[in-house]
């Protein structure tokens, strides 16, 4: 997109890609959305969330609008980058990065989702490896956090198997009812001593130009 450098950003790994949230590919990874491959038992998402909406088509319509409005705020104290995640030239996930306060605390976090046609070949720990490396090697993070819930044993997983450290915990609700979040950081150091050589940053000196970091 020439008049967006932002969405030109691209991450690569020798496993996957993610690529910046244009309108072509949430119109492709609506399709995953439609047909309710984002969910998950236990459910992992805190409220409020689009994804528990019975109805397809509200489901879609809210995800949406939820990605509109994060994808048009981009503030020195507040932003949030999109992804898709792309395998084999398919949408079959999204990945994001958000910073509050960036300049100051250098700090970010990241959320994602994959279909579960897709799941349990690795993608996920490869996906957050990916823009974990956006973050430090690229935006110059101090430190990285993230959180699920105590019984999504996979996310969890991918946080102690990329060197988080437990950072306390707290409690969210989930479908109205209350669920206790295990909450995990990463500093730089520990990233460093196992940061990789085979993934890739893409058209980031551009995007970089249209993102307020200082």
């Amino acid at each position: 997109m020439k008049n967006y450098p932002l969405l030109d950003v691209r991450i690569s790994t020798p496993k996957l890609e993610l690529r910046g949230a244009t309108d072509e590919l949430l119109d492709e990874l609506a399709e995953v959305v439609r047909a309710g491959k984002t969910h998950a038992e236990p459910a992992p998402y805190d409220d409020p969330m689009s994804f528990y909406e019975i109805d397809p088509d509200v489901r879609v319509a809210k995800w949406l609008q939820a990605v509109w409005r994060r994808r048009g705020k981009v503030e020195p104290d507040a932003w949030r980058l999109n992804f898709i995640v792309m395998v084999d030239g398919r949408a079959v996930g999204e990945q994001t990065l958000s910073g509050v306060q960036f300049s100051t605390l250098g700090t970010v976090a990241s959320f994602s989702w994959l279909s579960v046609d897709e799941r349990g070949r690795g993608l996920g720990h490869e996906m957050r490896a990916a823009i974990l490396h956006l973050a430090f090697e690229g935006l110059g993070a101090k430190e990285a956090g993230s959180d699920a819930f105590v019984d999504n044993e996979s996310s969890n997983a991918i946080s102690r198997g990329l060197g988080y450290e437990p950072n306390g915990s707290e409690w969210a609700t989930r479908q109205g009812d209350p669920a206790l979040l295990n909450r995990w950081k990463l500093t730089r150091p520990t990233w460093e001593q196992h940061r990789r050589d085979d993934i890739q940053l893409h058209d980031l000196e551009a995007g970089l130009a249209a993102l307020p970091l200082a």
